[in-house]
């Protein structure tokens, strides 16, 4: 979501003038994975086991900041070691890392900076005796090349083997007519290019005066054709998506992105609410996007994030054809790096659930995501972070029925998981970076310092599940350039939605009871500014029922830094909980008296600041805020 962005850009600073590495393996655990059939599991659990270990990597920078190995030194600071991103051969991955310490002249010089390695997950070594190889360094390149962009998002192989999708560009080595393989020794700085991609006229992630990017957080489809992505306007706090098509032109010697999409649609099919017969509201499973990360292992619909629950942000596949959503996971608190199995039989999504962060807003099941209706998302969002510190674990899911669990349940809790998973291309493993949660970051809570070699503050995980047996990929379906989104027209606006508008409404749980809810707006009928909801014996599930308030406001406090002006798009926003859960679970969602209150700084820089107090009590567990600044 939104702050995602402000906390990479942040990270990508830091990255730049960084030093981490990873070199050593950790002591194997085994820990219990999702529900799997019994083909896949293990005699003793009846779910997949995950053998997880370190993967190698460059050697650490030396204190002194002189690299003198050969193949380059990685950063040790936090986020040294980047995003890990599929191969299409099972015996790698890619990784974007950031080197330090090179000397100024010599072979050695080229392993600076932000770049991308090829790394080998079969234990063998490439000529050079390393288990890694850098694809990208030494490689000549235009200016429209975003080297801060080889970090995240991550490298993706394209089905011919042949070519690499590296930051807003495309990597192909050998002679014209005669591509290598980027693992062939063949395979040199002197004979690599990186073509750039283009939309709009310019290269993709160009960032023009106003702070729009030209797209960002883009991923690869299976089919190795199409492309999605982004567009963030941090004046609106607003984010679009879009899909294209990679087309090569010849005459500018570069890729365009065709037959454009807008992954938006403002008729009612497409909305999360809608109104029918008169005062009747229906949550309309469609068009539930929010920000892309990626594609089904088919291609046939984009992956994202939205509610599912009341303040709970879960993973969505949105067909590409039809705009029809399916959740993906159940509760996850929140997530959004993910990445689902070429074979398409699971989904490693790391979310925040489990962590305890998010339980106090996020933990009450049952509740429909009426509220998230105002645009909540982006204030609980950012509640995931502090500071540096990431409450991200794996979790491995069942994509057909959201059931999952924690591939490393009771590992160390300083290690936080980072930026998107890679599977391997037969789907026996999954690759993860993790970031010490804090140590060397400036969190008020300080953890141990790393024991990592070199003191290192990042680490690149695989966990092999050895009771999946090794499968092909899914064969990409045809997947039209007619989307359920509308046609992209250089120079104009995305299509505007509006609101359901100003009135009281019926929600009918799916099982039994209803929903009252009254819904403000503006005057100008454009932007929600409050919706009040009571529950009268509300289930959707038959097990969970909801009774009691809830409500949510756009409000001005200056003590928060609100802009003047509830209408504002950086208005703080307000809870006000009065819910009792009874059924399969118990429990109460409150706030104190004034209610609950987030401003934007939790949207803009991860920095919690709330005024008030909400509490979740659940089974005889309760559940508080994070105190202010942590």
């Amino acid at each position: 979501m939104i702050t995602r962005v402000r906390r990479k850009r942040a990270t990508l600073a830091r990255v730049a003038t960084a030093a981490l590495v990873l070199a050593a393996t950790l002591s194997s655990t085994q820990v219990q994975a999702a529900d799997a059939s019994p083909a896949d599991a293990s005699p003793a659990t009846g779910r997949p086991q995950a053998v997880i270990k370190e993967l190698p990597v460059p050697p650490t920078v030396p204190a002194d900041g002189v690299c003198t190995h050969p193949t380059g030194c990685v950063s040790a600071d936090w986020g040294g070691i980047g995003t890990p991103g599929p191969a299409r051969d099972p015996k790698y991955v890619f990784l974007g890392i950031t080197y330090a310490g090179a000397p100024q002249s010599g072979p050695a010089s080229i392993y600076t900076g932000n770049q991308v390695l090829a790394v080998r997950t079969d234990g063998t070594t490439f000529p050079n005796g390393e288990a890694w190889k850098c694809i990208t360094c030494g490689v000549s390149y235009g200016p429209d090349i975003d080297t801060s962009q080889l970090t995240y998002p991550p490298a993706n192989e394209l089905p011919d083997h042949r070519r690499v999708l590296v930051s807003n560009g495309i990597l192909e080595c050998g002679p014209d007519g005669a591509a290598y393989t980027v693992t062939d020794p063949r395979c040199t700085p002197a004979n690599t290019r990186i073509t750039p991609i283009y939309w709009n006229g310019k290269p993709l992630f160009a960032r023009d005066a106003s702070g729009i990017d030209n797209g960002r957080e883009w991923r690869l489809s299976p089919d190795g054709v199409h492309l999605v992505w982004d567009v963030l306007d941090f004046r609106a706090l607003t984010e679009i998506a879009y899909v294209g098509r990679l087309a090569y032109d010849r005459h500018d010697r570069r890729y365009e992105l065709t037959k454009v999409s807008v992954l938006a649609n403002p008729s009612p099919a497409y909305q999360p609410l809608t109104v029918e017969d008169g005062n009747r509201l229906r949550l309309n499973q469609a068009g539930m996007i929010g920000e892309p990360r990626g594609f089904t292992s088919d291609g046939r619909a984009v992956l994202g994030i939205q509610s599912l629950r009341s303040d709970s942000m879960d993973a969505w596949a949105t067909d590409l054809a039809t705009g029809h959503s399916r959740p993906l996971t159940r509760q996850a608190h929140y997530t959004d790096p993910m990445a689902m199995s070429p074979d398409g039989r699971w989904l490693l999504a790391e979310e925040v659930r489990g962590s305890g962060r998010l339980d106090f807003i996020a933990g009450m099941p049952g509740v429909p995501p009426l509220t998230a209706q105002l645009s909540t998302a982006p204030y609980v969002s950012g509640i995931r972070n502090n500071g540096n510190r990431r409450y991200f674990s794996p979790w491995l899911v069942d994509p057909k029925t959201g059931d999952g669990f924690q591939i490393n349940a009771g590992s160390d809790p300083n290690w936080n998981a980072a930026a998107d998973p890679a599977w391997l291309a037969d789907s026996t493993a999954v690759v993860y970076t993790e970031n010490l949660a804090c140590g060397a970051n400036p969190t008020p809570h300080r953890c141990a310092d790393s024991t990592e070699p070199g003191g290192r503050n990042s680490r690149l995980m695989i966990a092999r599940f050895p009771g999946l047996k090794p499968s092909k990929p899914v064969s990409p379906a045809p997947v039209s350039d007619d989307t359920w989104g509308v046609p992209y027209t250089p120079g104009q606006n995305p299509p505007k939605t509006s609101p359901v508008p100003t009135g009281t409404y019926t929600l009918r749980g799916q099982d039994r009871g209803s929903a009252t809810v009254r819904i403000t707006n503006d005057s100008a009928g454009d932007q929600t500014l409050s919706i009040a909801v009571a529950y009268d014996n509300y289930s959707d599930d038959g097990t969970n029922v909801i009774n009691g308030t809830e409500k949510v406001e756009r409000v001005s406090n200056t003590a928060l830094g609100c802009t003047p002006g509830t209408a504002s798009a950086l208005a703080c926003v307000t809870w006000t909980e009065d819910l009792t859960l009874t059924g399969r679970h118990t429990g109460t969602k409150r706030t104190g008296p004034g209610g609950f209150t987030l401003g934007p700084s939790v949207m803009l820089s991860n920095d919690f600041q709330a005024v008030g107090t909400l509490t979740t009590t659940l089974d005889g567990t309760t559940y508080t805020q994070p105190a202010n600044g942590s």
